[in-house]
């Protein structure tokens, strides 16, 4: 389909040489994983595979917390590329509603395509690769590895998570270790059983290695 290939391309070019963790290949496994659950789901493949491509095509995190500049981006591609309207408005609700926001926020999502992204999405914030992630975007913004004496902050807003700056360990328990729980579609529920397993182990692992122990 021509205009999954353009996309890939266009979102490839933007996120080229992110250290991040937010890079081209993050997309291209929640793309993987997004066909995967949406033919499970049976999900508009078109709404998901678009969404899951340019759902992190300008990420507040890396733009001063301006959470409108991604959705105005991708509308912006999807209209000149001639896109069809009932196919561009879910794709940027999508963009605009499926970041993670707090541990004490709700983020529902409004159409089975939007769940089956933001899943995808979440999936791969979590296990090894989520492992992976967390300590590449903790080194790129300069933060401590871990500090024992800073405990995790359950953020009650997005405001307040928005600013948050703590060590990489304490965003495990503000973020990844909460995700299994807020899986959308059975398809999901099922993959993040063994990713959320495989965290605990590292954490337990992590501290033991902290005190000499291991």
């Amino acid at each position: 389909m021509p205009i999954i290939d353009k996309t890939c391309q266009f979102v490839e070019q933007k996120l080229a040489g992110d250290g991040s963790g937010h890079d081209w290949w993050h997309i291209y496994r929640v793309w993987n994983l997004a066909k995967n659950i949406a033919e499970q789901e049976e999900a508009n493949l078109l709404i998901v595979e678009l969404s899951a491509l340019l759902h992190d095509i300008a990420d507040w995190k890396f733009h001063d917390g301006d959470d409108t500049k991604g959705p105005k981006l991708a509308e912006q591609f999807l209209i000149e590329n001639q896109v069809e309207r009932e196919v561009i408005d879910p794709v940027v609700e999508i963009v605009a509603t499926i970041s993670y926001k707090g541990a004490g926020v709700a983020t529902p999502m409004q159409t089975l395509e939007g769940k089956v992204v933001q899943d995808a999405d979440r999936l791969d914030a979590i296990g090894a690769m989520g492992i992976a992630r967390t300590f590449a975007y903790g080194g790129n913004k300069n933060r401590l590895m871990y500090h024992p004496d800073e405990k995790p902050v359950m953020h009650q807003s997005f405001e307040h998570y928005k600013k948050n700056t703590g060590h990489t360990i304490n965003h495990f328990y503000e973020k990844l270790l909460l995700l299994k729980d807020r899986m959308n579609t059975g398809a999901a529920k099922k993959m993040a059983e063994g990713r959320h397993q495989f965290m605990q182990a590292y954490l337990d692992q992590f501290y033991e290695e902290w005190d000499g122990k291991a």
